[in-house]
């Protein structure tokens, strides 16, 4: 469907002889701030790896921007953070956004523009080495945004940020996807489920809920996030 950024299709994953992706299907609609929400170890790394193409998948389809997840024609046009840091710890904050920019093909203007977006300004200079846990995470979403892309996929990329620095993330996603980007933002905090527009909420390699914050609160006829996620998980359980 042309207003889908990502439509995923039966998509079953196997690891190690075990299935940890159950015939998963659903949509990403473009220009939304998608949250794929669930517990440390339910498949929410596995599937963004299908998404952005470099996960085997035993059977099903993963559709991305009109394409096959994987495809050449992605390159440029999707964004990857990873919840490891995917920058040189030899180099600075700036060598390594021009490094990723040439290779991406992106112009040094922009090198300047992600390390304002992410707040890493006053450590642009400094050795990859040398920074903080929640600055190397800041580091890698910065190279993710590189080139202004279509869809940005972000493994927990606020872990160890402190609550100023998250609030200030979620505020640029959102102007990301002001601007026409497609996120989806994977956490195992519940209090960041309030900040989508959609939650995804995973348990056990499946999905247990595909709706607004709104819709879930009134479908569990509660409030709190988290309360709905686990009331969520017992029906499940009575229903199985």
């Amino acid at each position: 469907m042309m207003n889908c950024a990502v439509e995923v299709r039966d998509l079953r994953v196997a690891r190690g002889g075990r299935t940890v992706l159950h015939d998963l299907t659903f949509e990403v609609p473009r220009g939304a701030v998608v949250g794929l929400l669930g517990p440390s170890g339910c498949g929410k790394t596995t599937l963004m790896r299908a998404i952005v193409g470099v996960q085997i998948v035993q059977s099903g389809t993963v559709t991305v921007l009109g394409h096959s997840a994987g495809h050449r024609e992605l390159r440029r046009r999707v964004g990857y953070a990873t919840q490891n840091p995917a920058v040189y710890a030899d180099l600075t904050v700036r060598e390594n956004l021009r490094y990723f920019a040439a290779v991406l093909g992106a112009g040094r203007s922009d090198v300047d523009r992600v390390v304002e977006e992410v707040g890493l300004a006053g450590a642009r200079d400094q050795v990859a080495a040398s920074l903080s846990g929640g600055q190397l995470h800041r580091a890698s979403l910065a190279v993710a945004l590189l080139g202004r892309p279509e869809l940005l996929v972000f493994d927990e990329p606020t872990v160890g940020l402190d609550p100023v620095l998250r609030g200030e993330l979620w505020e640029l996603f959102h102007e990301l996807a002001g601007r026409g980007a497609t996120l989806l933002v994977s956490s195992h905090v519940m209090d960041e489920a309030a900040r989508c527009e959609r939650l995804i909420l995973m348990r056990e390699g499946r999905i247990l809920a595909d709706e607004t914050p709104d819709a879930l609160r009134e479908h569990t006829g509660t409030d709190d996030l988290e309360q709905a996620f686990l009331k969520v998980i017992e029906r499940e359980k009575v229903a199985s």
